[in-house]
Formats: structure tokens, C-alpha cells, sequence
């Protein structure tokens, strides 16, 4: 980030935001402009600048900004008077959610689970999640992996595994034993066998869980991908202890990294799903964590909020249904962007060899790893004078992220792409193997 260099240079329009807003906030120091209007894969600035939208909301819109046929579901519920907030109240709205969610998402893929509609964001999803579990098992313990990242609430954040986020929290983190992701150690090393061996060992040292919750792709963590065998390994680990999978599909979900759940193909069967994110589908808040019948163990209004009644993002929810996931067609062609941002990147690795370490990710979540934070930020900052929005991840915040649209038209696409790979150059003094898009 470069707060002193915002604050020097920063216009009037700066002003209000300098004196009135919390220092906590970090989007807009790496940004340093006041975002207008937007349009799919487009921001538009106050002073009529436009920049490709390569962060998504950090995949929060993954169908774009202000989707019509979205944007007008909402329009003209709230021109009915549709009722706006419920608590978990009946709705009309909630009711056709429901309806479009099991028809079309679950079961044509064979899954089965009850929706509990948390607060509005991922880490209500995960904390609901991880109470239940402790609730079913009896037991405290989670199992969570290096890298991971669940929200900054006390019990999320307790899953989390970034230091900075973890050092703001005041208390000890309590509740969950840190295991090692598929590849930590570098490939050949078998850490779900690691894990099995602890949890068997009497002697091992880690009191048996409530869980083992895991994403399949860290998104946060730095775009890291566990393979189908590792997932299916820790789901027979889970069984074997007694403990319920959770896979956080907050990020990786909704299209992302591939099907509309991350996990669809791995062959494994999670017994809770925490969603938030793009699941209202034009950025509305909105959250849920989806559990097995079976494991419904709630007491009515045992855990609750305020704000899990979002009916205008349950009509906007559905309507993201009915327009993206109702055929094929759909994640057919966000299959393709995946390879298309993957060749892309693959080529933009190859010139850059002595940067570029690796290519990371998986569909439309995936980015390059260039080594360390400094040199990461260098090509944010050199990607937005051109009018590209990108963000980084990783331990050291040395992956350059990709998180377009799933909608972005072609044209729009291979723009952004050469503008990253203008800024690559750039940033690493190899400009005359780039030129600007």
C-alpha cells in the first residue's frame, strides 16, 4: 500500500474520506481514486477515467457490475413494495430462492442440504458453521490448514491463518490446530497422511475435532489448489475422526474456480458449505451456510441475526439463477476463459521467466507468482495507471490475482490481459518486451 503517497498528492475529493474514515481501510490506498459508476466488467472514476475491473468485488461480482437483467429484477421488485427485510420471516422472495436453488443448483448434482441464512457476510456463514459443528460433536477442536483464510471475526479468524490479520484480534486465538494444505511442503510430501498419523497417535498431541474446514482453492492464501485425492483423502480423515468437512466456497465458489460449487468433480461430499460473496449475484449482501439434513441440529433462534433476511438479495440471487446456471452454457464458457486467462498468463510467465515464478489458480481465479510483496505491487500500481483494478494475495502478497468477471466479453478480456502484461514489464524494467495496451 501507499497511503503517504495518496495523502500527498490527494485532491479535494480525497478530503472527506481523509478526516471522517478509519485508517483500517486498504482497497482505497492502492486504488487512490473516487470510483463513480460501473457497468460489467467497468469502474468509471469521478473525472470520467475507466479502469477494467480485475478484482470483482474480490470475486463478490462475478456476473459484473449492475447486470441487467439483474439490476431489473431488483427494480421492479422494489417498485412492488416487495417487503425489503424479514429477519427469517416467510418472504415471497425467500420462498422462490429456495425453490430455484434446489431445483437448479442441488439437485442436478446430487446434493442435499438445508440453507441457514446467517449475517450478511462470509465469516457469519463460517462462525455459524463452526458453532454447529462444535454443537453436533461435543468436541472444540478445528482443524483448519496453512494459508487459509475464513474472516476476522474472533471464531473465523481463529481459522485464518494470515499473521496480520491474526495480530489485530486482542485475544489468543483458541479452538483450532493448524494442519499443513495439499502442497505446503512442495509436491511428493503427503499431508492429509501427516494429519491421519496425528489424529491416530494417541500421544500426537491434537485433541480430536469438531471439523476440518478447508477451501478448495485459497484464494486469500495465494490461489493454492488441492488436488481431487488430497480433498477425498481429508474427507475419509474427517469420517475416521468422527469430524464434519466444512468447505468454505466464499471465494472459490459461484463459478469461479469451476462449476458453481468449487468442488463439483473432486468426488467428495461436504457435510456444511459456507457461501457469501457472488451469491446475490449483483453484490448484495448476503450469506449462507448449507448443511445435511441430518446435521440440522439447530434450537429455533439458537443462532440468529439481524440482517439474514435480505430479500432483495434472495430476488437478485434468483434471478442470478435463472439468467447464468439454468443450462450449460454458462459455465461452458467460463471453462473456456479459464484456459484463455491461463494461456494468457502461461505466455506472460514465459517472457518474464526472472520474475514469474509460477503460474497459480484454477478457471477464472488464477494469477502469477512474482516472488515478493514489493515486486507484486509495483505491477498493482503500474496496471492501474493504465486503467487495470487488480489486487494481490498470498503469505507475502506476491501473487498478482486475476478475479475478472465470469461475464467479461473477449475483447475485454485480452485488454486486460495485455495491460497486465504491460505492467509486468514495466515493473520488473523489461518494458521493451511490452507495450502498453
Amino acid at each position: 500500500m501507499f497511503d503517504a503517497e495518496v495523502t500527498a498528492r490527494a485532491p479535494r475529493r480525497f478530503a472527506t474520506f481523509e478526516r471522517l474514515e478509519s485508517r483500517v481501510r486498504s482497497y482505497s490506498r492502492s486504488f487512490p481514486t473516487v470510483f463513480d459508476r460501473a457497468a460489467g466488467a467497468w469502474l468509471y472514476d469521478a473525472e470520467g477515467r475507466q479502469y477494467l475491473d480485475f478484482l470483482s468485488g474480490c470475486s463478490t461480482l462475478n456476473y459484473g457490475h449492475n447486470h441487467p437483467a439483474l439490476k431489473q429484477r431488483l427494480m421492479d421488485y422494489v417498485m412492488q413494495d416487495g417487503v425489503a427485510h424479514s429477519l427469517d420471516m416467510h418472504t415471497r422472495a425467500k420462498a422462490e430462492f429456495l425453490e430455484a436453488f434446489e431445483s437448479v443448483i442441488l439437485r442436478p448434482r446430487g446434493l442435499k442440504y438445508r440453507a441457514q441464512f446467517t449475517g450478511p457476510t462470509g465469516a457469519n456463514a463460517v462462525e455459524a458453521a463452526l458453532k454447529l459443528a462444535r454443537k453436533l460433536t461435543g468436541r472444540s477442536n478445528v482443524i483448519a490448514f496453512t494459508n487459509g483464510f475464513h474472516g476476522v471475526t474472533l471464531g473465523a479468524l481463529a481459522a485464518t491463518g494470515n499473521g496480520h490479520h491474526r495480530g489485530a484480534a486482542g485475544l489468543p486465538a483458541q479452538g483450532v490446530t493448524r494442519a499443513a494444505y495439499d502442497g505446503y511442503y512442495g509436491p511428493g510430501v503427503d499431508t492429509a497422511g501427516q494429519l491421519d498419523q496425528l489424529l491416530s497417535d494417541p500421544s500426537g498431541g491434537i485433541d480430536p475435532p469438531a471439523a476440518i474446514i478447508l477451501e478448495t482453492v485459497q484464494g486469500e492464501g495465494g490461489l493454492n489448489v488441492a488436488s481431487a485425492a488430497w480433498l477425498q483423502a481429508i474427507e475419509k480423515i474427517a469420517r475416521k475422526h468422527g469430524a464434519l468437512l466444512i468447505v468454505d466456497d466464499i471465494q472459490a465458489g459461484c463459478g469461479r474456480a469451476g462449476g458453481f460449487f468449487s468442488f463439483e468433480g473432486m468426488g467428495i461430499s461436504p457435510d456444511i458449505v459456507t457461501m457469501a460473496k457472488s451469491l446475490s449475484g449483483l453484490g448484495l449482501p448476503m450469506a449462507l451456510t448449507l448443511i445435511k439434513p441430518e446435521l440440522d441440529a439447530w434450537a429455533p433462534g439458537e443462532h440468529n441475526g439481524t440482517f439474514r433476511g435480505n430479500c432483495h438479495a434472495f430476488v437478485t440471487a434468483k434471478a442470478a439463477i435463472d439468467t447464468f446456471w439454468r443450462d450449460e452454457s454458462f459455465a461452458a464458457d467460463v471453462a473456456r476463459k479459464g484456459e484463455v486467462l491461463q494461456a494468457a498468463l502461461v505466455d506472460i510467465a514465459g517472457r518474464h521467466s526472472e520474475t514469474v515464478v509460477s503460474v497459480k489458480g484454477r478457471g477464472m481465479m488464477r494469477g502469477l507468482d512474482v516472488g515478493s510483496g514489493e515486486t507484486a505491487l509495483r505491477i498493482v500500481r503500474a496496471a492501474f495507471e493504465r486503467g487495470l483494478v487488480i489486487e494481490t494475495s498470498g503469505a507475502h502478497d506476491q501473487i498478482v490475482k486475476v478475479l475478472a468477471p465470469l461475464t467479461i466479453a473477449d475483447a475485454d478480456l485480452q485488454r486486460g490481459l495485455q495491460i497486465l502484461a504491460a505492467a509486468v514489464a514495466e515493473a520488473t524494467g523489461r518494458a521493451d518486451l511490452d507495450s502498453a495496451a
